[in-house]
C-alpha cells in the first residue's frame, strides 16, 4: 500500500474499468508517496481528459515537464493524449 508504483497500477486499473473516482484516489496516494512520479502524473492527466478537464491534465504535463529534463515517453504520451482530446473537441467560436 505505501509502494507508488503499485497505487498507480491500481489507478490505471479502476481508470480502464470506468471507476474514475477509485482510479483518483490510487493516483493521488501514487504522487502523495513520490510527488515526481512520471507514470503517476501521464496516468491522472489522462483521467482528467476522460472526466473533461483538460486544465488539470495540462497541469501534469507540466509537472512532467519538470521532472523530466530532457524529455520522457510519458511525457511525450501525455502530451499527445491532450492534443488528441483537443483535437476532438469542436473549435470555440
Amino acid at each position: 500500500p505505501k509502494h507508488a508504483d503499485v497505487q498507480n497500477l491500481l489507478g490505471y486499473s479502476y481508470r480502464n474499468l470506468g471507476q474514475f473516482d477509485k482510479a483518483m484516489e490510487h493516483y493521488q496516494l501514487a504522487l502523495q508517496l513520490d510527488p515526481r512520479h512520471r507514470g503517476a502524473h501521464e496516468y491522472v492527466g489522462e483521467l482528467y481528459l476522460k472526466m473533461d478537464q483538460p486544465a488539470e491534465a495540462e497541469k501534469h504535463l507540466s509537472a512532467l515537464s519538470r521532472a523530466c529534463l530532457f524529455g520522457c515517453e510519458e511525457y511525450t504520451d501525455l502530451k499527445k493524449a491532450i492534443a488528441d482530446y483537443k483535437a476532438s473537441k469542436p473549435a470555440a467560436k
